[in-house]
C-alpha cells in the first residue's frame, strides 16, 4: 500500500510539470499581420525585470546557470553556476524571468516541456551536459536578432555543451519567433554517458518552420512528424536525429515505414495533452475531419468511458490554416480555457449538483479550479485545464514598426483566468516594482502576483457569482489596453522618428501605468469580493 501511495504522489508531481501551453500564429494567420506566440505557466520566478545589454572584453566567459526558473533571492541571483562558455563582446537587452521570453529586437521564445523515453533521461550529478533550455533561451535573447540566428545558436549550444533537462528529466519544445517567422524546436536528451570529447551531438533535436498561413499548439507534447532535412527552408535536425533511434531499436530503416519523429521519440500520448490538442483544433478549425465530439450533454459525461474518445496523434497535424484569422484576444481566450461545456469541464461533475426547489441545481461553489482537498471531499476527477497558476505571456511581433514599438509582451501573473494581460513594449527600460516583487512565503500588498492571487482565492467564497465580478474588472482593463494601443503607438512612433530614447521613456511610463492601474483595480475588486461574499452574509 505504501508503494501504491508513493507511486501516486510521484505521478502527481510529474503531471504538475506538464503545465505549459504554447500557441503560435503565423503572420498571415493573424488579423493584423502580427506574428504571435504564447506561453503559460512559466515557472516559479514570475518576477519580470529588464536586463540591459552590455559590452564585454574579448576573452570574457559567460556563466551557465542551474536553477534559473526558481526564485533564488535577489533579482540578480540566477542560481548555481555549473559551467562557462565564451562571452560575446556585446549583448542585447532582454526581459528576464523563469523562462525569459523577449528581447529589444522583437526576438521572442516560448517553452513547453514534452515527454521523452526513459532511456534518454539523465542524472545531472552524473552527467557532463550543462545547457538547460532556459539558459539557451537567455543566450539567444542576449546574442540574436532573428529567429534563424537564435535557432542556429541554440542548437549549436545544445550540440556542444549537452542538453540538460531541468523539468523532472523530460525533454523540451521551444517556439522561436521574430516579426517574420516562427520555428518550432524539439529537443531530447542523448541519455547517460555523453561527453564533449566524444565529438557526438549533446542532444537529439529537430526543428520545423511554421507556415506563415498557419497556427499550431504545443500542449506539452511533440508535434513534429516527418522531417525532410533536404528542405532547409522548413526543416533542420541534428546529425543523430535518426541514427539515435536506430541504435536504440525504436526505428527499423529496412521496414520501409516513414520515420515519424513524434512517434519515435515521444511515449504513448496522455489525456492532458490530447485534450488540449482537441480544444485548439476545435476552436481554430471546427470543420477539420475526424475531430472527436466532446460536447457535454449531462453532468455524467465526464465519467462515461463510452463518450471519451482516445484518438491517435495522427488526428492532429503539425499546424493548420485557421478558418478565421486569430487576434491577441483569441489567443487569450484559448489560454484561459477551462473546457467549459465539454467532458473535461470540472464544474460538470455530478457532485456539484444539489437539490433545490424540487430540482438538481449547480452549486454556487462549483469551480473549474477545485483544490485537491475539494476534489478528495467530492470525489471529483482532476482534468488538466489550459489555465495554470504561475505567470505567462503572449508576444505580439510586428515588422512594420520599430522594434521598440512593434514588440508587445502581454504578461499575466498568477492565473491567466483571473489575472489581466498587461502590455509591456519591447523598448521599455524599467518594470514597475509591483511586477518585480514576489516571495511565495510572505504575502505582500506591493506584489502584483499576490494581489491577483488574493482575488483568485476570494472567488471560492461563491465562485459562480464572484467570478463574474472578477471577469468584469479583468475585461474592462484589457478592453482599455486594446483601445489605447493604436494611439499609444502613434505617439510613440512620432517621438521615435525624432528621438528614440524619448519614445522608449514614453513607452516605459505607459507600460508601468498599465501595471499600476491593474493592481489598483484589483485592490478595489478584493474589497468588493469580501464585502459581497463574506461569510457573515451566507446565512444558516
Amino acid at each position: 500500500m505504501k508503494k501504491l501511495f508513493s507511486s501516486i504522489f510521484i505521478t502527481l508531481v510529474a503531471v504538475s510539470a506538464f503545465a505549459c501551453t504554447d500557441i503560435i500564429v503565423g503572420k498571415n494567420a493573424s488579423i493584423d499581420g502580427s506574428v504571435i506566440i504564447s506561453h503559460t505557466e512559466c515557472g516559479a520566478d514570475c518576477r519580470i525585470r529588464v536586463v540591459e545589454g552590455r559590452d564585454f572584453p574579448v576573452g570574457t566567459l559567460a556563466p551557465v546557470y542551474w536553477g534559473l526558473t526558481e526564485i533564488n533571492g535577489d533579482l540578480n541571483e540566477f542560481g548555481e553556476v555549473i559551467g562557462h562558455i565564451p562571452q560575446v563582446t556585446k549583448t542585447y537587452t532582454y526581459f528576464h524571468s523563469a523562462y525569459s521570453h523577449m528581447n529589444e529586437h522583437q526576438l521572442a521564445i516560448a517553452e513547453s516541456t514534452i515527454s521523452q523515453r526513459e532511456e534518454l533521461k539523465i542524472v545531472r550529478e552524473d552527467s557532463e551536459q550543462i545547457m538547460t533550455i532556459e539558459q539557451a533561451m537567455i543566450f539567444a535573447l542576449q546574442r540574436c536578432k532573428t529567429a534563424e540566428e537564435a535557432l542556429a545558436l541554440i542548437t549549436n549550444l545544445l550540440d556542444t555543451y549537452g542538453f540538460l533537462p531541468s523539468c523532472i528529466g523530460e525533454s523540451e519544445t521551444i517556439c522561436i519567433a521574430d516579426p517574420d517567422e516562427v520555428w518550432v524546436l524539439e529537443v531530447f536528451s542523448v541519455g547517460p554517458g555523453w561527453s564533449r570529447e566524444s565529438g557526438t551531438p549533446g542532444a537529439i533535436w529537430a526543428a520545423q518552420r511554421l507556415p506563415d498561413d498557419d497556427v499550431a499548439i504545443i500542449p506539452n507534447w511533440s508535434i513534429i512528424k516527418e522531417i525532410n532535412v533536404k528542405d532547409k527552408d522548413n526543416f533542420r535536425a541534428s546529425s543523430n536525429y535518426k541514427t539515435a533511434a536506430i541504435e536504440h531499436g525504436w526505428y527499423d530503416p529496412t521496414s520501409k515505414k516513414p520515420f515519424i519523429w513524434q512517434d519515435v521519440y515521444s511515449p504513448t500520448p496522455r489525456e492532458w495533452a490530447t485534450g488540449r490538442f482537441w480544444l485548439f483544433y476545435n476552436y481554430v478549425a471546427p470543420h477539420m475531419p475526424n475531430l472527436p465530439k466532446r460536447e457535454l450533454k449531462s453532468p455524467f459525461d465526464g465519467q462515461h468511458p463510452y463518450v471519451q474518445y482516445v484518438e491517435p496523434l495522427s488526428t492532429y497535424p503539425f499546424s493548420i490554416t485557421p478558418e478565421t484569422k486569430l487576434s491577441i484576444k483569441d489567443v487569450q481566450n484559448l489560454q484561459r480555457s477551462v473546457f467549459s461545456g465539454t467532458i473535461y469541464d470540472m464544474t460538470s461533475d455530478p457532485d456539484w449538483y444539489i437539490p433545490k426547489d424540487g430540482k438538481m441545481q449547480l452549486s454556487p461553489l462549483a469551480t473549474p479550479f477545485p483544490t485537491r482537498d475539494m476534489r478528495e471531499l467530492l470525489d471529483i476527477t482532476w482534468r488538466r485545464n489550459v489555465v495554470r497558476t504561475g505567470y505567462g505571456m503572449i508576444a505580439q511581433l510586428r515588422s512594420w514598426l520599430p522594434d521598440a514599438i512593434g514588440g508587445v509582451y502581454w504578461v499575466y501573473q498568477d492565473n491567466q483566468y483571473c489575472s489581466p494581460y498587461v502590455p509591456i513594449y519591447a523598448g521599455v527600460k524599467e518594470i514597475s516594482s509591483l511586477y518585480k516583487t514576489y516571495d511565495p512565503k510572505a504575502y505582500d500588498e506591493n506584489s502584483a502576483r499576490w494581489i491577483y492571487d488574493m482575488a483568485d482565492n476570494l472567488l471560492y467564497l461563491k465562485w459562480q457569482e464572484a467570478s463574474k465580478d472578477l471577469e468584469e474588472t479583468r475585461d474592462n482593463l484589457e478592453t482599455n489596453f486594446f483601445a489605447n494601443q493604436a494611439e499609444t503607438e502613434r505617439v510613440a512612433l512620432e517621438q521615435y522618428n525624432s528621438n528614440p530614447e524619448k519614445a522608449q521613456q514614453y513607452l516605459t511610463e505607459y507600460s508601468n501605468q498599465c501595471m499600476e492601474e491593474s493592481v489598483k483595480e484589483y485592490r478595489i475588486l478584493i474589497k468588493k469580493l469580501i464585502t459581497k461574499y463574506t461569510n457573515n452574509r451566507q446565512g444558516s
